[in-house]
Parts: structure tokens; C-alpha cells; sequence
């Protein structure tokens, strides 16, 4: 376990018996025990994409931007622009750099393990029971790169389902709207598009480059080449695929709070019922946004300080502009994290080029985000107000929030202050940090940021997460397990659990009643099509 000195977590750790853990390391042996290999054909792509100067398929440009020259007026606006666009290159060519030497030490692990048969990344655990590969540079749980270079050493047949599932595969990775259609759609986009799929697979670099446009092309262009394969093959279903096929949730941690909630409408916007094609929450969230901000646009200027900033961001708000936001809620994002968030949208889309209006812009559309979140959200957000209410009663009393995931693993939250010490030398003074015995408030303050990210993890992460991968042919197999370990962890008394543990282990403390739930069947997530796809 990574646990960045805490001694409370340690030793709680070491205090639990072997076999309370045993279902944690069985977990930690599955993860190391899958053998990987690197995809070579897509590697020599990257590899030639890079040697040409990257700045493309997501790949950082391999040059600097020019620093401007300065000005040879002395007028002090104009200086002062210039000041101001010299930081802004130097900035972007730092930023490059990193990225550069991030690229290549990723690509000299690809390149001294091409040949390999395959290799396995041991597995451990942050102190929430999060599992991360213990290698840091190429890895599954990386980038579009990282994972376009990756492929299951062991082969399977595709089989029937295997060659269905790995056409819907190529259209989620393409993505672009595709992966909003329901399965038939995604299929027919496929079907259409199979001209473009054989010549990016025969010829990536030089051809129609079609799979380029996809959001993960390295990935598309990994998926291209097994069904260019598996089609031109006289027999389809028996060609072998190394490739992990990913079955998504829709925005995983909204589902997880929709079950723990029970609330009918929430879990149909995040695809826990029957449907004929997927929700999609975020579209729903940007057509909120857009409503509030059309409403604020046709007010007097005069009288309503947002209507101004309204009819800026008008033409501006759609699904990219609120994802990231949507997404990172469950974690408790901040208004402060939401703004600068939506702010980095707008910069990307490049529409707002004053930096003070860009400002003001992703503050109003960040408070804008957030009000839409907590309408079609309520029920998420009582739940989440309530583990927050219980983490400032314990924190209060200077002490740490702890309790056991349902798999076992004791978790101390972290969050103390730390001490400064000094230690004197002839040559110079050293300052050490270490950690201390009070509770850092602050942090559980920030409540929806430290407790509700942890418990959501606690809830999450061995059971139903946010993308699971397989080979083609077990997809259908894997879908089961996902829908029946869902609907079998939520048919605990999650929440009820966690407060009896509470007060078992603050006997002083008074804790605030469970928020009310709705009368939402969770039997319906296992014949939700689009629950996980």
C-alpha cells in the first residue's frame, strides 16, 4: 500500500488478520497475473509519427513556439502585452517540454519490450484501495498512447459476439457523437465507414488517415487492424484478438450514487433502466446550461450583472464544455476546480481571447454547471452532504475518518497536519516534514473533495468501477457480472453498514440521520443494455 508515511494507516494495516485481506490480495494477484505484450504494428506508427515532429494523433509537437520579439515602441500597454505574451510562449514551451520527455520515456519502455513475449505489472493499493500498476511510465492505465501499444499477450477467437463486440469497440474509440447511437447505430457507423477502416489498417501514415480523427486514435487505429484482420479472413469468428475490449459505465460515479439513492430519475439519466439507446447525461447537463444561460441572456444588462456573460457563452456551451465538471461531481470538484476546468474548455475552443472576460466567462459557467449538477442530482447530492456531515462530526474531535471496505481493507483518511523539524548542520539547516497527531480540519472541511472521493472509491473500486476490459469473445459474459455484482452490492445496506461502524467507533460522537431514498428497483440494472457499453 501506498501510504506516503502515514503511520495510523500502516499500522491499521498491520493490526487486521491475513485473512480479512485475503479477497483484497487475490484481487492484487488477478491484476499482476494478466500478461501484456506491445502491439508492434501499432508502435511503429507512433514511431514514425514522432520521428516527423509528433503534433499529431494526441502526440505533442516536437518544436518550440517562437518567443515574440520585443516591441520596439515604448508605449507601457503595448510592453506590457509583450511581457505578458513572452510568459505565455515560455509557459507553452515548458509545458512541451514535460510532454516530450514524458513521450519518450514511455516509448523506450515500448521499444526494449517489443520483443518480448509478454510482461506483467505488479499491482498495489493508495490507502482508499485504489489498485495502480507499479511501473509509472507505460501502462494500461495511461494514456491513448500508452494503451493504443498495449494488447493482451494471450489470444483468443473472436467468436460471434467477439466480432459484434469488437465493431462497437471501434465505434466508442472513434467516439464523435458515435458512441451516443444505440448498438444497431454504432454497428451501422462501422458497416459505412469499412473502406476508411481497411485503409487506415493497410495504410496508416500515407493513406486516408481516417482513423486519426478518432478521440483515441491509437487505440481506433489498434481496433482498425484487428477487424480489417478478422473481415478479409475467410473466417471472421476464428481469427485470434489480443485486443481488450472496454465496456464503459455512463459516468460510473453518478451510477453508484443513483443505486446508493434509489432516485428513479437519476438513474435512468445515467442508464441504470431499459432503453432503446443510452442516455447521456452530459448533453442533458449542457442543455441545462444552455437554458439557464439563454434565460440570463435576454435580461437587461443593467439589472442583471450576468447577462453580459450570457450573451458571450451563448454559441459556446455543449457537452465538451461540461464533461469534465459532470465527471469529477462525484468526487466533490470545487467551484474553484469547476472554473478553471470550463476555463481550459473555452481556451481550446479559442472563441474568447481576452484573458479578463475569458475569466469572468468560466466563473459564471462553472456556477451555472454546478446549479444544473444539484437539480438533476439531488438525491447525490443528499448523500453526498451527508458523508460530509459525518467526517466534519469525527474531524471536530481531532480525529481521522476510518472505516472497512467491503472487501476488508481498514482505510485511515491521511489528512493530518504536518511538523516542521530542523536539524542543524556545520554546512546548512534542514528542514524535514513529517507527519503529525492533529487532524488537518481544512481538508474535511473540503468534505465532498476528501470523504466522498474515498468512501466513493470504497464503494467502487473492486466491484464496479468505470471501464473494465476483456477479450471480444467474454464480453458477454463479462456484461452479466458486472449487472449482477451491481445490483448485489447495492442490495447491501451500504450506508446503514457505514454508520453503525461509525458509531461503533466514535461511541461519543452524534451522528446526522441518513438522508431519504427513493423506491427505484435495482433488478432493472440487469436488463439495462447501455448500464456498462
Amino acid at each position: 500500500m501506498r501510504t506516503h508515511g502515514s503511520r495510523q494507516q500502516q499500522d491499521a494495516v498491520r493490526s487486521v488478520p491475513g485473512k480479512q485481506m485475503q479477497r483484497v490480495f487475490e484481487a492484487l494477484d488477478t491484476l499482476g497475473n494478466t500478461k501484456w505484450r506491445v502491439n508492434g504494428k501499432v508502435l511503429d506508427v507512433v514511431e514514425r509519427i514522432w520521428a516527423s515532429g509528433g503534433n499529431n494523433a494526441g502526440l505533442v509537437n516536437r518544436g518550440d513556439i517562437p518567443i515574440p520579439e520585443k516591441p520596439s515602441s515604448d508605449d507601457l500597454t503595448e510592453i506590457q502585452k509583450w511581457k505578458w505574451s513572452v510568459r505565455k510562449a515560455k509557459k507553452i514551451n515548458q509545458e512541451r517540454h514535460s510532454q516530450r520527455c514524458d513521450t519518450e520515456l514511455k516509448l523506450s519502455v515500448a521499444r526494449k519490450l517489443k520483443d518480448e513475449e509478454g510482461f506483467y505489472y505488479p499491482h498495489n493499493l493508495d490507502f482508499r484501495g485504489r489498485a495502480y500498476p507499479m511501473h509509472p511510465h507505460l501502462t494500461h492505465l495511461s494514456s491513448d498512447l500508452c494503451r493504443g501499444v498495449l494488447e493482451f499477450a494471450e489470444g483468443r477467437p473472436l467468436g460471434k459476439s467477439g466480432l459484434r463486440w469488437l465493431k462497437i469497440h471501434l465505434a466508442n474509440l472513434y467516439s464523435g457523437g458515435v458512441e451516443k447511437l444505440s448498438h444497431d447505430g454504432r454497428l451501422a457507423f462501422v458497416e459505412n465507414h469499412l473502406s476508411e477502416i481497411f485503409d487506415s489498417a493497410e495504410n496508416p501514415v500515407n493513406g486516408k488517415r481516417w482513423w486519426l480523427a478518432a478521440e483515441d486514435p491509437f487505440q481506433c487505429l489498434a481496433a482498425c487492424i484487428n477487424l480489417s484482420e478478422a473481415l478479409k479472413s475467410a473466417s471472421p469468428h476464428t481469427v485470434i484478438s489480443h485486443l481488450p475490449i472496454h465496456q464503459d459505465g455512463s459516468c460510473n460515479g453518478l451510477q453508484h450514487y443513483a443505486a446508493l439513492g434509489r432516485d428513479s430519475q437519476e438513474a435512468a439519466a445515467v442508464n441504470l433502466v431499459t432503453a432503446e439507446k443510452p442516455s447521456d447525461v452530459y448533453s442533458e447537463i449542457a442543455a441545462r446550461v444552455h437554458e439557464i444561460i439563454r434565460r440570463d441572456s435576454n435580461k437587461d444588462p443593467a439589472t442583471n450583472p450576468h447577462a453580459l456573460l450570457a450573451k458571450v457563452l451563448i454559441d459556446e456551451v455543449d457537452r465538451k464544455l461540461v464533461k469534465q465538471t459532470v465527471m469529477t461531481s462525484v468526487y466533490g470538484v470545487t467551484y474553484v476546480g469547476a472554473r478553471e476546468q470550463i476555463k481550459r474548455r473555452l481556451e481550446e475552443k479559442g472563441h474568447i481571447t481576452d484573458d479578463r472576460l475569458l475569466f469572468s466567462a468560466a466563473c459564471y459557467a462553472a456556477k451555472v454547471t454546478l446549479t444544473a449538477l444539484g437539480e438533476l442530482f439531488q438525491a447525490a447530492r443528499d448523500i453526498m452532504g451527508w458523508l460530509g456531515d459525518c467526517a466534519k462530526v469525527i474531524a471536530s474531535e481531532d480525529q481521522p475518518v476510518r472505516w472497512t471496505t467491503p472487501l476488508g481493507l481498514p482505510v485511515v483518511q491521511p489528512y493530518y497536519k504536518s511538523q516542521r523539524h530542523l536539524i542543524r548542520t556545520s554546512l546548512q539547516v534542514l528542514a524535514l516534514q513529517r507527519e503529525g497527531s492533529s487532524v488537518q480540519l481544512s481538508q474535511y472541511v473540503r468534505v465532498d473533495v476528501s470523504f466522498s472521493l474515498d468512501l466513493f472509491s470504497w464503494i467502487a473500486n473492486f466491484c464496479v468501477h468505470d471501464s473494465f476490459w476483456t477479450h471480444a469473445r467474454d464480453v458477454d459474459l463479462m456484461n452479466r457480472i458486472l449487472r449482477e455484482k451491481f445490483v448485489e452490492l447495492y442490495n447491501m445496506p451500504i450506508l446503514e453498514n457505514l454508520l453503525e461502524e461509525f458509531q461503533t467507533s466514535y461511541p461519543t460522537l452524534k451522528f446526522p440521520s441518513l438522508p431519504e431514498r427513493g423506491d427505484f428497483d435495482l433488478q432493472e440494472v440487469l436488463r439495462s443494455p447501455y448500464f456498462f457499453n
